[in-house]
Parts: structure tokens; C-alpha cells; sequence
């Protein structure tokens, strides 16, 4: 560039080009381009209808972990429904309490995937094995689970509370963070399109429609307000749905196989007819728990991975909702009060533990949207139609080929976002690379192997005579995020990371002034608490 300065200057010469045609694109604290960040909430119409959109978007996993769990345990579709309602009414809770208390992003907290394997577990135990009446066996296997919640919960109070949380999470830097908030999108692969495939002739249009919708359309027509791509899953799910009901009506899969009508009609979840009109779940609905040492401890592997991964989608959150990179301290706060969401989750029976929803992380990517009262509009929606069963079990009654289809989208906009961290490393670092790819590389072949193993052996790689030992390592080493978050984190932390150049490459020197709450004034603006508690409650 400089040589073109001079060229320019001696007469007549091609001009110099100009400055900002060869810079990289700069480095940016918070994303541009998004239309409400945290503190700055839509027209409230507009704010109803996402609120309701989250609430769609977060049904599909809350459906889905009791229609795979419950009969299991031995239950019908009348405790489906009833465990499906206890699901949305303490996500409803939860989403609030992290909103107003715990991070204060808008995040959602609903039912996760990592706690179903330690559920099996303890569905296989022996000592239900004996139990002949379906409903009472469904109940004391429940009891089982609320147990081990309990004791599970307590690993992400202390962690969260006492500060120890803020302390591992200083030492992140963006390249360590990189795949584990990657794998926090792109591991749930497997949730994506093979469940699409399904019922492929409803799953396929939902992700065509939902893209044509969100991406093509609103650049076709030019509108002046932001209407098909704010409101992209309640179209595209509309549409589906309704083409969807009218197989169902038509005949179309009378005489298919039970599988295909089970994942393609809209009449077959038997949520409508089982769900009561009105009913407010309460704590220990089902009994008194039960407690058992080592399903405990295989559901507190299931919490620490959950912890793990929630850090990964906070971090996706806060940059997703325009926020500053949010500092350990509140990050150790929002997993506290994620440790008192999986002991409600226990105390009501919700028969799985709770993290942060990916797929609404997606989806304040796809709108555009990350205002912390859309979220909270949303966990009101989850409050009132728990209670409301037949009109909540309604909304619960999609098929879930078009949610997997959502999920291809969202999953993958956490993913990118991961990978987006890497604008504050030094992508031409043989170190950066190295740690980069074999963190990656290792997160999606680990998980993988025990999957596979599973799958073939029916019990996993760790087979040993404690059965708490092998849940917990089967557990751990399954969940891709985790893996690729720890291999990225020990090599960051431990290869000549002192050395002022690998501290540069690595990114560090960027999040340095948000490692403390005080040392950045916009972290007052998107994370200080409410009510005054700041005084009470001070973040450090």
C-alpha cells in the first residue's frame, strides 16, 4: 500500500487504493446489526409474538425427553402429558429466576439431552426390575430420578455460589472458547437431520420454507419493518402443520408402518385427550423421593456436563443479544441458579435436569432479537399453558420431524457463532491450529466412539462392576462440547501460554478488561441485578 502511495504521487499514475480496501474486517466486543440488544425490549405486540415464538421453538425438546423416557418407567399417556406440563411449568420458573437473578440474559432454561442417559440408568436399575404394575413401577422410578436430581443439584449450587466457577473460567480465552461453543451447537448434529428423516416429507419443507422465509423473502420485497424474518418459525410452522394435519386427514399414512405414523400424524402424540384442562403442578407430586448413592452420582456427572455446556450457550447468548463477553463472575452466578433449576426439576419430577436451550440461543440469531423481556414473555407463555393442559398439549401435539428441522438451524447458528471467536485469535499460529483442530477433532471422535460402542455392545466402553463409575465416564466422555471444551481449555492453559506472543495469538488480551464485573461500564448496563441487589449481592 505503500508503494501505491508513492506511484500516486508521480504524475499521472493509477491512484493509491484506498486504506480500508486490504484491512481485515476489525474486531468487534459486542455484534453489531442486532435490533434489541438485552436492555432494550420491542413494541409489546411485537414482543408477545416472539415471546410465543421461544415458547414454540423450546416445546420440541420438552416434549421430546418424556415421549422417549416415559414409557420406559413404565407409563401411559396420561403421565406423558402430566410430566410434559411439570416440564414447561419449571422451565417457565427456571427461564424467569436465570432472567431476573442468575445471568439476567435471555436465555431459556428448558429440559436437556444430557441427563437422559443417567435417567435410563436408573430406569434399568435392578431393584425396580421386580415391580409388575406399570403405574406404580412409573412412580417409583420417578421417585428414583427426583432423588438424584437433588443430590445432582447441589454440585451446581456450590460451584456456581462459592465463586469456584468465576475462578476456572477466568483462565478461558476466546481460542479455548472457540470449540467449545462450537460443539454446544454443532454437536447436537444428531438431533438435526436424521431426526428430520423421520418423516422426511414434513421435515424437508419446514427447513426449505424456514429458510426461503427468513433469509429470501425479506430481501425480495424490500419491507420496511423486519416481518418475515422476525416471524420465520411461526410461518414456516403454521404452513407445515397445516399440510402436515392435512396427510393425516387425507389418509395418507392409514396404512403405513406404527413408527412412521408415530413421527408423521398429527393425532398420535396422545397428548389432547390426556392432558387435564386444568391442573398446576406442585412439589412431590408423585411421592416422596427416593435416594440411591449411585444414581446420584451418575446424575452429578450429568450436572457437571450440563454446566459445561450451559457456559458454552451462555457465551453464545450474551453474543447473540449484543452484550458485552460476559464476565466469570456472573457466569458463576447464572450456573448457581441453574443449580437451584435442577433442584426444582427434583422437587416437582420432571424426570430430566435443566441447561440452557441451544435451539432459542439459535433463535435470537434468526430474529435478531436478544431482549432479555422477550424471554421472560416467553416463560409466562410456558407458566400458563402447563397450567391449561389441553390448550398447551395442542402446541405440544407438532410432530417432531418440523422441530428437528428448526433444530438444523439453530443448532448450526450456535455453532457459528463459536467459530466467529476466532476474529480475536491469530489464525496463522501453528499453536492456534494445533489446538484449534485436535480439540475439535477430538470432541466430535471421543463422543462418537462411546456412542457407537454403546449402540453395538448395549453398555458403554466403562464396564466395570460399579455401575455408578461407568454411568459417570460413559456420561462425561459422551457429551461433545464437554470433551472439545476440556482438551481446548487444559492445552490453552498449559502450552507456553506465558510467552506475551502466544498470549496475542491466543486472543487473551481481548477479554482481559471484561474478567472483572467492575473493570468495563457496560457490564453494569446488561448484568447488574435488580431491585437494588447489587448491594447485597455484589459481583466481583
Amino acid at each position: 500500500m505503500a508503494g501505491g502511495g508513492g506511484g500516486g504521487g508521480g504524475g499521472g499514475a493509477a491512484p493509491a487504493p484506498k486504506a480500508d480496501e486490504l484491512v481485515p474486517h476489525p474486531v468487534k466486543d459486542q455484534l453489531p446489526n442486532v435490533s434489541y440488544c438485552i436492555t432494550s425490549p420491542p413494541p409489546w405486540p411485537e414482543a408477545i409474538l416472539l415471546g410465543f415464538q421461544h415458547y414454540l421453538v423450546m416445546l420440541g425438546t420438552t416434549v421430546i425427553i418424556p415421549t422417549a423416557l416415559v414409557p420406559q418407567m413404565g407409563g401411559g399417556n396420561d403421565e406423558k402429558a402430566r410430566v410434559v406440563q411439570t416440564l414447561l411449568f419449571v422451565a417457565g420458573i427456571n427461564t424467569l429466576l436465570q432472567s431476573f437473578f442468575g445471568t439476567r440474559l435471555p436465555a431459556v432454561i428448558g429440559g436437556s439431552y444430557t441427563f437422559v442417559a443417567p435417567t435410563i440408568s436408573i430406569i434399568l436399575a435392578g431393584r425396580y426390575s421386580d415391580i409388575v404394575e406399570p403405574h406404580r413401577k412409573f412412580l417409583r422410578i420417578m421417585r428414583g430420578t427426583q432423588g438424584a436430581l437433588i443430590v445432582a443439584s447441589t454440585l451446581q449450587i456450590i460451584i456456581g455460589f462459592s465463586g469456584l466457577w468465576r475462578n476456572v473460567t477466568r483462565f478461558l480465552s476466546p481460542l479455548s472458547a472457540v470449540p467449545l461453543v462450537a460443539l454446544a451447537g454443532f454437536g447436537l448434529y444428531e438431533l438435526g437431520f436424521p431426526a428430520v428423516g423421520k418423516c422426511v416429507e414434513i421435515g424437508l419443507p419446514t427447513i426449505i420454507i424456514l429458510i426461503v422465509i427468513s433469509q429470501y423473502i425479506p430481501h425480495a420485497i424490500h419491507a420496511e419493518k423486519p416481518v418475515f424474518d422476525r416471524f420465520a418459525v411461526i410461518f414456516s410452522v403454521a404452513i407445515v402443520w397445516l399440510y402436515a394435519y392435512f396427510l393425516t386427514v387425507g389418509g395418507a399414512y392409514k396404512h403405513a408402518p406404527p413408527k412412521t405414523q408415530s413421527h408423521c400424524r398429527t393425532d398420535r402424540s396422545g397428548l389432547v385427550s390426556s392432558a387435564p384442562w386444568i391442573r398446576v403442578p406442585y412439589p412431590f407430586q408423585w411421592g416422596a423421593p427416593s435416594f440411591d448413592a449411585g444414581e446420584a452420582f451418575a446424575m452429578m456427572a450429568a450436572a457437571f456436563v450440563g454446566l459445561v455446556e450451559s457456559t458454552g450457550t451462555f457465551i453464545a447468548v450474551s453474543r447473540y443479544a449484543s452484550a458485552t463477553p460476559i464476565p466469570p463472575s456472573v457466569l458463576s452466578r447464572g450456573i448457581g441458579w441453574q443449580g437451584i433449576g435442577i433442584l426444582l426439576d427434583g422437587l416437582f419430577g420432571t424426570a430430566s435436569g435443566s441447561t440452557v436451550s441451544v435451539e432459542n440461543a439459535g433463535l435470537l440469531a434468526l430474529t435478531r432479537v436478544g431482549s432479555r423481556r422477550v424471554v421472560q414473555i416467553s416463560a409466562g407463555f410456558m407458566i400458563f399453558f402447563s397450567i391449561l393442559g389441553k390448550f398447551g398439549a395442542v402446541f405440544a401435539s407438532i410432530p417432531a420431524p418440523i422441530f428437528a428441522a428448526l433444530y438444523c438451524l439453530f443448532f448450526a447458528y450456535v455453532g457459528s457463532c463459536g467459530l466467529s471467536f476466532l476474529q480475536f485469535c491469530n489464525l496463522n499460529s501453528f499453536r492456534t491450529k494445533f489446538i484449534l483442530g485436535f480439540s475439535v477433532f477430538m470432541g466430535l471422535s471421543v463422543p462418537q466412539y462411546f456412542k457407537e460402542y454403546t449402540a453395538v455392545a448395549g453398555y458403554g466402553p466403562a464396564h466395570t462392576s460399579a455401575r455408578w463409575f461407568n454411568d459417570i465416564i460413559n456420561v462425561i466422555f459422551s457429551s461433545e462440547p464437554f470433551v472439545a471444551g476440556l482438551v481446548a481449555f487444559f492445552l490453552d492453559n498449559t502450552l507456553h501460554r506465558h510467552n506475551s506472543a502466544v498470549r496475542k495469538d491466543r486472543g487473551y488480551h481481548w477479554w482481559d478488561k471484561f474478567r472483572s464485573f467492575k473493570t468495563d461500564v457496560r457490564s453494569e448496563e446488561f448484568y447488574s441485578l435488580p431491585f437494588n441487589l447489587n448491594k447485597f449481592f455484589p459481583s466481583v
